[in-house]
């Protein structure tokens, strides 16, 4: 941390939590800053980057984070692919993403130190357990020297802890606790330094110990030793001679809560559901990172909602397209391996026209790919990945947050034309957090659904007759009167009877391709943030929302003329794009992917764009931004 980075300079002690005492040292005041704590993954780096996230929170800061780990669930020891990392940025102002440089660094091994010290700013924190640095860990980490010792740190505040020696004398006296328990305790003396460096209260920590752990005393006391110990160790070790503070945010007025991306979407599918009135159904089998979806489901059947963790992807979506038929709000998720196995039932769902929602959070591919990076890889599979011509509605989350807001509209499209929708997240998105303000449900809009009420005049039901929408209407089976024919085969205009008749066919495909454009006109026009005209618009869509939207700021604050437009409807796209897109000299498309984007909108609007592209499993940075907007402008 250089003091060139600080706000403001007090003498004044951070609060802390009951039972510590106020900081004898100095406080430096800050705006911001990002910390990122790595280690192997069974180092609990998540767990205890997530309790640095909400403590954050509830201290009043905006936050963004970016957990990273290996696909493995306990990856090789001390290799360099086993190393996991949380990184956060908290600051008293908004912010958009979880930071491009590191102000402090945790490392608990050489591994974790060589992997991510490239990220820590010069001058900036690190604190490193040194007593992990010995031949066989440097020979895990593919590593000749010490990097301690042979001037890879030399740029750097080089803090070195014998942490696993501090961490063992602080719960020794833990009754029945193994040896290999202590040493699972040091990730919480690693996080009460951390609490102490940024003026962190250990309470929100404390509750979530006795909480976890309640059912192993020893355990939970043995790991609120650690932290508090760690506390003390940062106020009490001569390494440090100030700590820093950050102060709240000033955010809307409102009820807060941390919340991660795949949470907000569970929740946002449970609240769509109550809205229009429908019990939840979700069919899905587990994979990464959309697993937490149904796992965050399952423990709401209090809500109404009903979860099957199906034996394969095929089952999953054709229980869902059951569930559909039967009434429900029916939802499928998985990332894009599952998507591929889904495709022929998505088209199922297509030809029925019965409205569901699936889900795709995606993922570095192709095939197994990298599981637990992020990638937007899959838009042309959500776009093509079907048999004959089966378009299909495609909405995409911008944040965690927008997960709640993005399960709500999918679902208003779905009832009211009568169509699976498709909903994109991406691992960034769903595995990062952010403050939500908490909706007063009462505010919502409601999502009308409506059935067809019995018929008792005795004329037949007409299942594929089409409102002003083209939509068709859901009838419920069951109900007197509305017996229909349902299956995969080319159904016959109003009647839905089978048809193989040449120009039925042509003609319901024009329809079904109609009904989805229509959509175009039932969401909003394109947005967007800056000069209506000028030299360049960044177009993104996705988890590039925060990287992009930050960038943009920056160069408008350098004086370019720059305009931002976040793209949350990919299919169809919004009825005024094309004349957004003819207002700037130039465009701009940064994905996580070779340019899918970028080709669908050169094709749909016949203008040049130039992509920013890269699939390295990481997000964008703001800097990668940046650096290429002022390359375009200039």
């Amino acid at each position: 941390m250089t003091r060139e980075s600080t706000a403001a300079v007090s003498t004044e002690a951070p609060p802390v939590s009951p039972g510590l005492p106020a900081s004898t040292k100095e406080t430096i005041r800050l705006d911001g800053a990002t910390v990122r704590l790595a280690g192997d993954s069974g180092d609990g780096m998540q767990v205890v980057g997530g309790q640095f996230t909400n403590t954050s929170a509830l201290h009043g800061n905006d936050v963004a984070t970016f957990p990273d780990f290996p696909a493995e669930i306990r990856a090789p020891r001390g290799t360099l692919a086993g190393v996991s990392g949380y990184q956060v940025q908290f600051a008293s102002r908004d912010i958009f993403t979880p930071g491009d440089t590191l102000q402090a660094l945790v490392a608990m091994n050489p591994a974790a130190l060589v992997t991510n010290v490239g990220d820590l700013e010069k001058g900036g924190i690190l604190i490193v357990n040194d007593e992990s640095f010995k031949a066989k860990d440097l020979k895990l980490a593919r590593l000749e020297t010490n990097p301690l010792e042979d001037g890879t740190v030399d740029d750097y505040r080089v803090i070195k802890v014998r942490l696993d020696t501090l961490n063992r004398e602080a719960v020794r006296e833990v009754e029945g606790l193994s040896s290999k328990l202590q040493d699972r305790c040091k990730n919480f003396f690693a996080l009460g330094l951390i609490y102490w460096l940024f003026g962190r209260g250990i309470e929100p920590t404390l509750r979530f110990v006795r909480e976890k752990f309640g059912n192993k005393p020893e355990v939970a006391a043995a790991n609120e030793k650690a932290l508090r110990a760690g506390w003390y160790y940062g106020e009490t070790t001569e390494a440090f001679d100030h700590s820093y503070q950050v102060e709240p945010a000033r955010l809307a007025p409102g009820t807060y809560r941390n919340v991660i991306g795949n949470q907000a979407l569970a929740w946002g599918l449970v609240t769509a559901a109550k809205l229009s009135g429908k019990e939840l159904y979700i069919g899905s089998y587990p994979i990464t990172p959309a697993s937490p979806v149904l796992e965050e489901l399952s423990a709401l059947k209090h809500f109404g909602v009903r979860t099957v963790q199906a034996e394969d992807e095929i089952a999953a979506i054709c229980s869902a397209i059951g569930a559909a038929f039967g009434g429900a709000m029916a939802v499928t998720s998985s990332s894009g391996p599952g998507i591929a196995l889904k495709g022929e039932a998505m088209g199922l769902g297509m030809i029925l026209e019965l409205p569901m929602l699936v889900i795709n959070i995606q993922r570095g591919g192709p095939s197994t790919g990298l599981p637990t990076k992020t990638e937007q890889s899959d838009l042309l599979q959500a776009m093509f990945g079907r048999n004959g011509e089966s378009p299909l509605p495609i909405i995409a989350a911008r944040s965690p947050s927008d997960c709640f807001e993005v399960a709500l509209e999918a679902w208003r499209i779905a009832t009211r034309f009568m169509t699976p929708v498709i909903l994109l997240s991406d691992g960034y998105i769903a595995n990062g957090s952010e403050p939500w303000e908490i909706p007063n449900m009462d505010d919502l809009p409601r999502i009308s659904v409506e059935h067809p009420a019995p018929q008792a005049n005795g004329k037949p039901f007409l299942p594929y007759e089409r409102n002003e929408r083209l939509a068709r209407p859901w009838a419920l089976p069951g109900t007197p009167g509305m017996m229909h024919r349902v299956g995969g085969l080319e159904k016959e205009d109003v009647t839905g009877n089978v048809s193989y008749d040449p120009e039925n066919h042509q003609h319901m495909t024009n329809v079904r391709a109609e009904r989805v454009a229509r959509i175009a006109d039932d969401i909003p026009l394109q947005a967007v943030d800056g000069p209506p005209r000028g030299k360049l618009l960044v177009l993104s869509w996705g988890g590039t929302f925060g990287a992009c939207t930050s960038a943009v700021e920056e160069c408008r604050a350098g004086g370019l003329s720059v305009a931002h437009a976040h793209l949350r409807y990919l299919n169809p796209f919004p009825a005024n794009l094309g004349e957004v897109l003819a207002a700037y000299d130039r465009i701009l498309v940064p994905e996580l992917n070779t340019g899918q984007l970028r080709m669908l909108v050169q094709s749909r609007f016949l203008r040049e764009c130039v992509g920013l592209n890269k699939v390295k499993g990481k997000p964008f940075t703001v800097s990668d931004v940046v650096f290429k907007t002022r390359e375009l402008v200039a």
